[in-house]
């Protein structure tokens, strides 16, 4: 299919080719018909694309202070390529999208195929969409109209929170699409609509449409002019749908409302706001989020748990409603808004002129009746010439194109296929390391018979189902950590890797390559004696709505990060791990909880504690190893130097930068595979770290009680 990408390094604007997505539980697959371009939304984001670098950061200090803190703790050049590589994702353009459903997801039972419907899907020929971000069409609202839904619901959300009566004056600043679409709104619910808005064009639009509308640009007082229209009393409310950095509006909006009126923000604006023309008239002020409750918010959107309506009456899906029920009574009217029509296969002229195109409203893309429905889009002439040995990569996101893929192809891996959910990030990908084909189909992978072996890089919720499936279809395994989420994923996997014990099983516990690492064990090796060993892990704070904080998804960070360590301490140890037991910070049990100590005890009498702790400073080491054996000590300080004390000939070892042993393990891994022999990391010892780290929440469960292994 075709969909409209845009890369944020450059700002280049492209129309790709990408495979179709899969169709997700509790989401639609909808074939669109119409989208309509958001001008504003998008004219940022491709100005944003093409403005260099100093402009980038300008834009976005906070970011700026995450990139020097990393630069203490990693080193520069890490820092330098972790940067590269974020600005290199492409992104999805476009949220307002008309389509008709094409494939149901599982869990959804009040959408059928053949209904049209509207969401936020990007501008592309086949998209898919949670449930609670669709929402049917009446049928005598057409397609053109109806693609103006969701960009009105960001304008009804404003008003919602000004919470406008019968009768009340409201001012609206910036006439662009959301505004005289917001004035329509606060019209039929009986208010008094005065707008504003410099660009003469559109305040003749408004007129016609029966708004008292006054441009800006011409001699008249904003503030005057308010007075006079409400008889000196001053309005009740102001809606603020503009974009400028100036800091004018503000103040306009203050100076002209009456005493405890309220102003809402929908566009950006400057905020240097005066106090005193707050405080003297109590003014409140709000930001408006997008289209109205559950956004951003992964329990609706993604989960599809409404909220319940007694108590949250308007949800952006209800919002949604709320619109093309005015579009479909006449209330709103949105087709004099349309100022361009143009088929999708001319649509990147818009972007590449945006400029030009700023006195736009309404867009509207066509995408004909013909779309492309491939699964698996070629990309790159293979330069494979095996007719086997091949290897399937699933999963496209940051660590997998900033890490995996550069190890991959420096010890010249033969990739043929790239899996993602979306397809943009896969063909992204995929145009960067010459894979040959790009797919969101998994199932497309197992059935390639000249593919090998898979590399598992996905959400956590999915790696032991995809790892047993990848079993079943007989090919080895490289998984990102962890392994499964429980023991019952664990058993089905034990399960597979022994019908299949000639294939690998690998998870990717890197930090055993580790130059440092492998400098331990020269220093330590199996003959050596019992060790006590203290592993701290600076994690840092993650928020509770991150996807590794769900405990469906990610499965929380003690299942997803602490598996490196335990598996690590293991390693350095030599010897399986029979006992544990761990203990949480605060009083109760939360199995999402990352302030942890963990205490394992070895079958050869060794011992570890390892402290993951997530309220710590940033300032500080990430992670710090201390081995005590036999009157030595070695401490490892955030893989980047190595001390030793009481041993003849070492003193240290440093390096300028971190080395986790991504390239040495990747390096191993293909070597392996390729010339069948033992697995870099045995399965036993996978298992064995894998139930260690199931065990901790056991043992937290528990109260702190020792879990056997």
């Amino acid at each position: 299919m075709n969909q409209i990408i845009q890369n944020l390094n450059s700002g280049q604007t492209t129309l790709e080719k990408v495979p179709i997505p899969a169709v997700k539980p509790g989401s639609l697959l909808i074939r669109s018909t119409r989208s309509l371009i958001s001008l504003g939304t998008e004219k940022m984001l491709v100005e944003f694309g093409q403005s260099n670098l100093i402009a980038k950061a300008r834009q976005q200090p906070d970011k700026v202070k995450l990139v020097l803190d990393k630069v203490k703790t990693d080193g520069l050049r890490p820092t330098i390529e972790s940067v590269r590589n974020k600005l290199d994702q492409p992104l999805s353009l476009g949220y307002c999208n008309v389509g008709v459903v094409k494939e149901v997801g599982y869990g959804v039972t009040d959408i059928n195929v053949g209904d049209r419907v509207v969401s936020n899907g990007p501008h592309a020929e086949i998209v898919c969409v949670p449930r609670n971000l669709v929402c049917p069409i009446p049928d005598s609202v057409d397609d053109e109209d109806a693609a103006f839904t969701i960009v009105s619901a960001v304008g009804l959300q404003g008003i919602r929170l000004i919470k406008p009566t019968l009768g009340e004056s409201v001012v609206v600043i910036g006439l662009g699409l959301i505004g005289i679409l917001s004035c329509q709104l606060l019209k039929a619910n009986g208010c008094k609509v005065i707008g504003f808005d410099y660009d003469a064009e559109k305040v003749n639009l408004a007129n016609t449409f029966g708004i008292t509308s006054y441009d800006s640009n011409s001699k008249i007082n904003p503030v005057s002019v308010v007075m006079e229209q409400t008889a000196n009393i001053g309005a009740d409310a102001v809606l603020i749908t503009a974009s400028t950095t100036s800091n004018e509006l503000i103040s306009q909006a203050a100076n002209m409302l009456r005493k405890r009126g309220r102003i809402v923000l929908v566009g950006v604006i400057g905020l240097n706001i005066s106090r005193a023309d707050f405080y003297e008239k109590e003014l409140s002020f709000q930001v408006s989020c997008s289209y109205g409750p559950g956004r951003y918010d992964d329990y609706y959107e993604l989960e599809g748990h409404d909220y319940p309506l007694p108590f949250v009456r308007w949800t952006e899906n209800r919002n949604f409603q709320a619109v093309l029920d005015s579009m479909a009574s006449g209330a709103l009217r949105v087709k004099e808004l349309i100022t361009l029509r143009v088929p999708l296969d001319l649509v990147t002229k818009v972007y590449e002129n945006i400029q030009l195109h700023k006195k736009q409203l309404g867009i509207v893309i066509d995408y004909g009746d013909t779309p492309d429905i491939s699964k698996v889009v070629k990309i790159s002439e293979s330069k494979i010439t095996e007719a086997k040995g091949k290897i399937a990569m699933i999963g496209a996101g940051n660590f997998s194109q900033g890490m995996i893929l550069p190890c991959l192809r420096r010890y010249g891996a033969k990739i043929k296929t790239i899996v993602s959910s979306r397809g943009v990030n896969g063909n992204h990908a995929a145009k960067k390391f010459g894979i040959e084909l790009s797919s969101c189909h998994y199932e497309e992978v197992l059935k390639d018979e000249t593919i090998d072996t898979v590399i598992i890089t996905t959400p956590h919720n999915l790696h032991a189902s995809m790892c047993t499936q990848a079993l079943e279809a007989n090919k080895n395994v490289f998984v990102e950590k962890p392994l499964a989420l429980s023991a019952e994923e664990l058993e089905q996997v034990i399960e597979s890797r022994y019908k299949h014990n000639d294939k690998h099983v690998v998870v990717g516990f890197n930090r055993r390559f580790s130059p440092l690492i492998m400098k331990v064990k020269e220093l330590l090796p199996e003959t050596s004696g019992l060790m006590n060993i203290v592993y701290t892990v600076n994690a840092g704070f993650i928020p509770k709505d991150h996807w590794t904080q769900d405990i469906m998804v990610g499965g929380g960070r003690i299942l997803g990060e602490s598996c490196h360590f335990i598996d690590l301490v293991s390693y350095v140890a030599n010897s399986r791990i029979s006992y544990v037991s761990a203990s949480a910070l605060g009083k109760t049990f939360d199995k999402l909880t990352d302030n942890v100590v963990i205490t394992l005890r070895f079958e050869n009498g060794s011992q570890a504690v390892i402290n993951f702790l997530s309220n710590g400073s940033k300032s500080y080491s990430k992670e710090r190893m201390e081995v005590f054996s036999e009157g030595r000590i070695l401490v490892l300080d955030n893989f980047r130097r190595l001390d030793g004390y009481g041993f003849k000939g070492f003193k240290k070892m440093k390096f300028s930068s971190q080395d986790k042993g991504h390239n040495e393990q990747f390096k191993r891994f293909l070597k392996s595979i390729k010339s069948g022999g033992s697995s870099i990391i045995s399965f036993d010892e996978v298992v064995n770290s894998t139930r260690s780290t199931l065990a901790v929440l056991d043992s937290l469960e528990k109260g702190g009680v020792p879990v056997q292994v």
